[in-house]
């Protein structure tokens, strides 16, 4: 039941294409007490639907930029690759660690991104 709500939420979340993975995560490590690594990789697995209907609609309403594309892709997956080799190699408690800090920062960029958006408009 619990993993049924986890999945609902972070599926509003990835739909929305704020990265259902930055919910899902935590839910699973801290709601469900899943150890990092399986939480990662439950993230991955659930991510390829909702990554594929969001997607679709994403075309169907002509919001995806496709000039460039490739040179956004082509380095993702290569960077993809080694750091899946890396989480792969690095504890749990040392992976939780650096995804609380990579949300800390993220959250902290989306603020002064946000301040600096209100300064401007206000000019």
């Amino acid at each position: 039941m619990w993993y049924a709500i986890v999945g609902f939420l972070g599926g509003i979340f990835g739909g929305m294409g704020m990265g259902g993975g930055t919910l899902l995560i935590p839910l699973l490590t801290l709601g469900l007490g899943l150890p990092q690594i399986q939480a990662q990789g439950i993230n991955l697995i659930a991510f390829i639907p909702m990554a594929i209907v969001t997607l679709i609609i994403h075309v169907k309403n002509g919001l995806i930029e496709k000039s460039g594309l490739m040179f956004m892709i082509i380095p993702a997956i290569i960077i993809s690759v080694i750091f899946s080799i890396i989480a792969n190699n690095i504890q749990g408690e040392n992976l939780q660690k650096a995804f609380g800090v990579f949300l800390a920062v993220l959250g902290v960029i989306q603020i002064v991104m946000q301040i600096i958006k209100d300064k401007k408009a206000k000019e």
